[in-house]
């Protein structure tokens, strides 16, 4: 089966997923049919939470596995196999397991993916209690997904190469040659870096933003397959600059490392804050729907919200869960005036753009 990008992900990621599946994937088994259920949660029904809840991350182990934990805890009787990628690469893989699902539930760490991934038909719909205490923009169509946790795209910098008054203030210092070769960022088949490119899209139209993007690398800015290795090369002084999500500067900054982060584009005519969205749903054909919606009951619970806010340093969607101490909060910030999610909807728009500028 070939898909294009039209359709869906570029198709060599394809390849990369079924690779990850050759190589990685758990063996799942689970009852012969799906379960059909009402979007009700697992505590208003007398479903039993328990056996094999097969979850597809796009978040790295590291970072998801406290919560797990914690889930299992909760329900002993659950057990959790993760099979852990990037957003594209697993999303291929479910677009491939569509007739014979093989996961549960989705995590990924932007809108992006699972906007296009509902147009896709891979969902079904489920709508956990405290969803209702969520900004609209974070609940899909037809509650077919649901955010779990915000994150800010912020620049950060080594402080022992870089000033804090020197120190880029709006993205689009980025393309100024004075940082010539001196910035690292995520590339094209990351999807933090799709949905800011989407939203600038909607923010800024596509002109502006393809001429951002050219300028970017005619700066000779260096593209990695993720933000992790971004906030690596910073810290260790590689790069003096790196573009990524908030909490990555705060993850480098506890292992010791010499960075600053600036908050970008709050001056007067400036675009503001990009924000993004972590979101969850269960697949269509889930083998396990009980234990799915407990899990995503469970990643919007106080207990739940907490852990991605002590753990991560991410921005708990759910009000009233405490900022990890630190943590700037957004009120503090103007943000930009853009729906992510509707931005995303237009997923072919935003990667017919990055394939004309060729960015890596």
């Amino acid at each position: 089966m070939k898909l294009s990008v039209r359709n869906l992900i570029p198709f060599t990621l394809l390849i990369a997923a079924l690779v990850l599946s050759a190589c990685g994937a758990p063996s799942v088994t689970g009852p012969a049919s799906p379960v059909e259920t009402e979007a009700t949660s697992p505590a208003e029904t007398s479903q039993v939470v328990a056996g094999d809840l097969v979850i597809y991350s796009g978040r790295s182990e590291q970072l998801i596995q406290p919560v797990l934990d914690a889930f299992q805890a909760r329900y002993p009787d659950v057990k959790i196999l993760l099979k852990s990628g990037q957003n594209s690469a697993l999303a291929n893989a479910l677009i491939e397991e569509q007739s014979n699902p093989q996961a549960d539930v989705f995590i990924t760490t932007e809108i992006f993916t699972v906007q296009n991934m509902y147009q896709q038909g891979i969902f079904q719909s489920y709508r956990p209690a405290a969803a209702d205490e969520l900004p609209a923009e974070f609940i899909g169509p037809e509650d077919s997904w649901v955010g779990i946790t915000r994150r800010a795209r912020v620049i950060m910098y080594n402080t022992e190469l870089v000033s804090a008054g020197e120190a880029p203030t709006s993205i689009f210092d980025l393309t100024d040659p004075k940082w010539k070769g001196q910035i690292a960022a995520a590339g094209s088949t990351n999807g933090g870096m799709q949905a800011q490119i989407a939203a600038m899209r909607q923010l800024l139209g596509d002109v502006d933003t393809q001429e951002w993007l050219v300028a970017l690398m005619a700066n000779d800015v260096t593209f990695f397959g993720g933000h992790t290795d971004v906030r690596k090369a910073v810290g260790a002084g590689e790069f003096k600059i790196g573009l990524v999500n908030h909490y990555y500067y705060y993850l480098q900054l506890a292992e010791g490392s010499p960075v600053g982060i600036v908050i970008p584009d709050q001056g007067e005519g400036q675009i503001g804050l990009i924000t993004n969205a972590t979101s969850a749903a269960i697949v269509k054909g889930a083998k396990n729907v009980p234990a799915a919606q407990a899990f995503l009951d469970f990643l919007l619970s106080a207990e739940g919200q907490k852990l991605f806010a002590e753990l991560n340093y991410e921005y708990p969607l759910v009000a009233g869960v405490p900022l990890k101490e630190g943590v700037q909060p957004l009120d503090d910030f103007r943000l930009a005036d853009v729906n992510v999610a509707e931005a995303a909807l237009d997923f072919n728009g935003t990667l017919n753009l990055m394939e004309a500028v060729g960015l890596p």
